[in-house]
Formats: structure tokens, sequence, C-alpha cells
């Protein structure tokens, strides 16, 4: 089922690869729940790929919008980090989602999260963080990690924040007739992604933010993708994002934008609250907003939007 738009890497690969494999292609012009569900159900989709926003629509979906299907459903879902609850919830409606992650310049996805035997033991809360990392590199990607500025590999220790680097032969030339970007995005013979990561032991990655979206609060570094997570548990919230809102003593501190279910009414005060219960008091958001959320083709929030509603 192709949902995201063809001129995308993710539409042109999916594309292309189905007929080699004997398989049909299912065009979704109309991106919602129940589109996805019919199409599911009717035409015996196996595998689509979406960003979270998608699996949003397909876990808040109304009873009537939901359609019974006899299989399980495989998923990627990239372009943003998904929130540990939607992972959590979409598991029992009959779908498997595989993080991914990748970049244009990287002609899109390079790592996945492979899935370990060992970690079937787990609680499905547990499950869910773990499936939300961006995992580890495709096969081939001559390499892909996580550095400091200077260029050096940091701690695999799950809490070191550095910058994803990525080598393989899938990876752009540069950009066109732009030989300054270019020399910045390959500074030290990797593609610097500006994704501000961590990794695990094990290697696989996990994105911390986007070096833009970083907050920086009275000097410590606040996450929009953690805080974003922890609200996203709330049973009201369909949709959020966290940008960095101007502070006289603080410099920046984080503000929350918040689209909710239907038929919910918005308490900013029981919000902040509840991500006071999951998160150390400075992270927490210092205000909320309510609103209908603006987003691209493709479902990704537009922070850059938000943001001008601090000028």
């Amino acid at each position: 089922l192709t949902i995201v738009p063809l001129f995308h890497c993710n539409g042109w690969n999916h594309t292309w690869m189905m007929p080699s494999l004997g398989g049909t292609v299912i065009c979704c012009r109309d991106i919602t729940a129940a589109a996805i569900y019919n199409a599911i159900a009717d035409e015996g989709v196996t595998h689509f790929g979406g960003a979270p926003i998608v699996l949003n629509l397909l876990v808040n979906a109304k009873d009537t919008e939901r359609r019974d299907f006899d299989h399980t459903v495989e998923v990627f879902t990239a372009g943003a980090p998904p929130a540990p609850a939607t992972l959590a919830a979409i598991g029992d409606l009959g779908f498997n989602v595989q993080q991914v992650y990748g970049l244009t310049e990287t002609y899109g996805h390079v790592t996945e999260c492979l899935w370990n035997e060992e970690w079937d033991a787990l609680s499905a809360d547990e499950q869910a963080v773990i499936k939300a990392r961006q995992g580890v590199a495709f096969p081939q990607m001559e390499d892909i990690t996580v550095m400091s500025d200077d260029m050096q590999q940091v701690p695999m220790d799950g809490a070191t924040q550095g910058e994803i680097v990525i080598r393989g032969n899938s990876v752009m030339k540069g950009y066109l007739k732009n030989p300054k970007a270019t020399a910045k995005a390959f500074k030290g013979g990797y593609f610097h992604s500006e994704d501000i990561a961590i990794q695990h032991p094990d290697g696989s990655i996990q994105i911390a933010d986007r070096a833009k979206d970083i907050i920086i609060s009275g000097g410590e570094n606040i996450s929009s993708v953690e805080v974003e997570g922890a609200l996203m548990g709330h049973p009201d919230v369909m949709l959020c994002a966290v940008v960095a809102m101007p502070d006289d003593k603080w410099g920046e501190v984080p503000c929350a934008f918040v689209e909710l279910k239907d038929g919910r009414d918005g308490d900013e005060a029981a919000l902040i609250a509840f991500t006071r219960e999951r998160l150390a008091g400075f992270k927490c958001p210092k205000k909320v907003v309510f609103g209908e959320l603006p987003k691209t083709s493709t479902g990704k929030i537009q922070k850059f939007e938000l943001r001008k509603s601090f000028k």
C-alpha cells in the first residue's frame, strides 16, 4: 500500500521493487484511517510504510472506520521518531511496526530496528521503547555511527549524545552546484545527518533530536523528542510537537503544541502535571497551546511554522 508521495525515496523504492517480487502496488490517495483499513480488508494489503502520524490515525480510528482482517500487516515507519505509547497500542490491532531511518541524501532508508528474540520476554511497554530506536545499518552501508563534534566515536552507553554520520554507496555525491554545502555535509569523510542520537551497547542508534530542535534551557539540553514521547502517553493527546520558546530567565523553555483527540477538552495544567510525573522538572513544557498542527504532505509536523508564533 503506497501512502507516501511517489516522488519521495520511500515511494520510488517500494514501487519499483514490488514488480520484481511479483507483488501488487495499491495507491492510497485518501490518507484516512478508513481508506487504509479498507485497503487492508478488501485488497489484502500486507505491507505499507508511513510516518508516525499514520500510526496515530489507525490507533485512534473510530469503530465505524475500522475493519477486521485475518493477517498481520508489516509496517515501516520513518520521518520522525514514533512515540513508544503509539507503538505499544498499534501492535494489538494487527500491525507489526519496524522503525527505519534515512534521508533523501542517502537515497532513503539506511538503518532498521532489527528485532532480537531475547526481547520477546520483555513487557509490551519495554518492547515499544526498543522499537522506537532507529536501529542498525543496512548491509550495503559502509558505516553508520554516532560521533562527537571532533569526529570521535561516542561511548555506546545509551546516554552520550552525538551526531549520526553515514558512509556507503547509496549516499549522494553532493548538493547540485553548491560546493560549500557539500563540503560542510561531508566534513571528515562522513555525511553529516544533523540528527542528534545516542548509541546503545549493541550498536543500535536512537535519535534524541534534530540538532536544530534541541532546546537549551539554562545551559541544559532538552530533547524535544523525549518531551513529545511523554505527552503522547496522555489519553487525550492525538499529536504533539515541542519547540523552544524564548524566556527572559532561562533563554529557552519547552512549549508544547497539542492536537487533541475528538471530543477531548484541553487542560494545560493537567498535561504539564502529567509530564512532571515522567520527566525532570526542567524538561516539562512551560506552556501548552491547543489546536491543529501544521503538517507536510507526508504527515511530518512543520515545527518551523510553530516557531513563527514567537516572532
